[in-house]
């Protein structure tokens, strides 16, 4: 289980450094966006992407 949780972050850091490196200006933009956006939305969205990887880990997982 550790090593899983562990393998799974590892991955995370690997797509964040990835997008930025292959597209930092439309990151840039993508967090200005984000700043601009009230507290409540952005809870939304954060729900939405929750979600959205739970949904696709218990499938994957089967």
């Amino acid at each position: 289980m550790k090593l899983e949780l562990l393998s799974a972050l590892c991955l995370v850091a690997v797509l964040e450094g990835l997008f930025l490196f292959i597209a930092p200006r439309g990151w840039k933009r993508a967090a200005e966006h984000l700043h601009a956006l009230p507290d409540r939305s952005l809870r939304v969205v954060g729900a939405v992407v929750v979600g959205a990887g739970l949904m696709s880990l218990w499938l994957v997982r089967q």
